[in-house]
């Protein structure tokens, strides 16, 4: 059963974001008091009067400075366009209007565009904190789609009294179904590497507003798209700058959005601008992904802006190799996501990454493997003359893949030996772009050992 879509809409800073936060109970979309904050489409599950919807939280909707030479007009008529987008996708909206400004000529031309459509439309008059408020919400009636609600995001007052007028237009919810678990891929990097134009390229049409302005993507969005007949949801991330570059309110909000992004995903696609070379901040993030125990794929994106020889493809691998020693692991993919080069062949590669992780190994089978490991190469202690066994392993868990030793004194086992265990699985096992969790515990003795 396809959950309803519910639309959030409405000219900028009338609290739409602080509303779509209270609806999913969960901080994701920046609260800032700038009109336009929000500037992509993003979506949430939520339920009210056994109802299950989805909500959409979008960009305000801007009337007029269309001058093409403006510097925001391009970004304003695409966030425009989002909203819009927003609205055709929708089955029910949700006109909201600030209470404290009373109605406008802004509000006025949003509702010519709802009275277009045959959708439900329910509108709430928004920030109706106090009783005078409420009682002056009755000049939205003048909009004419219906009884305006008076209510306040931020305080939770008169919410109820909008979901339950909105559910009236929603089917009710016939049987639980639980999520079924899926692959969520990030797209993450430094900002403008060409984050929202790979997702855009993916999907086949422009989900996310592209600019050339660094930092254009503030919120995470998730997209879910059916490949090969399996669900994948796709998250695009704005973009992380170095700690130092990070400036207040709305920037460091996004750098806090992509790390929640980095820790709902199960693989990451690290972008790394080909024509700028490998940075710091790249590698920074890739230990991001890494301390968060995700799979990762190495994309180099803007190949085809770069001038190659027969030999610029293995140097520029060798280069990212070098610089990413510490995730050896990751597959390394070449794309161009302005022309589509191989950007088909990054989903393929996530879903192997994702099995990766999946892996089991047999309790019998691992016990094997560490006899031969053992004999091959016995196990250092980290205090010199210690005696040091290794009795048996085990996998207790996926997702990454974590191994389980068992020692007669776990404290000794070298840092070395760990690293050596690891190469071992993977040249076994594969693993590929997942990391591997090794832990190594001591085996309690019995009294009469």
């Amino acid at each position: 059963m396809t959950k309803p879509i519910v639309a959030i809409v409405g000219r900028p800073n009338v609290g739409k974001s602080t509303f779509f936060n209270r609806l999913i109970g969960e901080r994701r979309a920046i609260i800032e008091d700038i009109p336009g904050t929000t500037r992509d489409r993003l979506y949430g599950d939520t339920f009210w009067n056994g109802r299950e919807f989805t909500v959409v939280d979008t960009a305000g909707i801007l009337f007029g400075d269309d001058d093409p030479t403006l510097p925001e007009a391009e970004i304003n008529r695409r966030t425009r366009a989002q909203a819009e987008h927003a609205i055709a996708e929708a089955d029910a909206i949700i006109f909201m209007v600030d209470g404290r400004d009373g109605l406008t000529a802004a509000d006025a031309e949003v509702a010519d565009i709802l009275r277009t459509t045959a959708k439900p439309v329910v509108l709430a008059v928004n920030k109706c904190d106090s009783q005078e408020r409420m009682l002056d919400a009755v000049e939205f009636y003048a909009l004419n789609l219906g009884d305006p609600i008076p209510m306040s995001a931020f305080h939770g007052l008169g919410t109820g009294d909008v979901l339950d007028r909105l559910t009236e237009h929603l089917p009710a919810k016939t049987f639980e179904q639980e999520e079924e678990r899926h692959l969520r891929v990030a797209i993450v990097g430094r900002p403008n590497v060409g984050k929202s134009s790979l997702l855009n390229r993916l999907l086949g049409r422009e989900r996310s507003v592209v600019s050339p302005i660094p930092g254009t993507t503030r919120d995470p969005i998730d997209t879910t798209i059916t490949y090969h007949g399996e669900p994948i949801t796709l998250i695009d991330t704005a973009g992380i700058r170095r700690a130092g570059k990070i400036e207040r309110g709305i920037e460091k909000y996004s750098v806090l959005r992509t790390l929640r992004a980095i820790e709902r995903c199960d693989v990451a696609l690290l972008l790394i601008d080909a024509t700028e070379g490998i940075t710091a901040q790249d590698t920074h993030i890739a230990g991001m992904v890494v301390e968060a125990k995700k799979g990762i794929i190495l994309v180099v994106n803007k190949w085809d802006a770069v001038v190659k020889d027969s030999h610029t493809y293995y140097e520029f691998e060798d280069r990212v190799r070098e610089a990413f020693k510490f995730v050896d692991y990751a597959p390394i993919v070449f794309v161009s996501a302005l022309t589509g080069q191989r950007v088909s062949h990054l989903l393929d590669y996530a879903r192997e990454v994702y099995a990766q992780r999946q892996k089991r190994v047999p309790t019998s089978e691992l016990n094997n493997f560490l006899r031969e490991a053992v004999l091959q190469q016995p196990p250092m202690a980290v205090k010199k003359g210690a005696h040091l066994r290794l009795y048996y392993a085990v996998q207790p868990q996926t997702e990454p893949p974590v191994f389980l030793f068992f020692a007669n004194d776990g404290e000794l086992v070298h840092w070395s030996y760990a690293r050596y265990l690891e190469n071992r699985l993977r040249e076994r096992y594969g693993f590929q772009g997942t990391p591997i969790v090794i832990v190594f515990r001591s085996r309690e003795r019995k009294e009469n050992d």
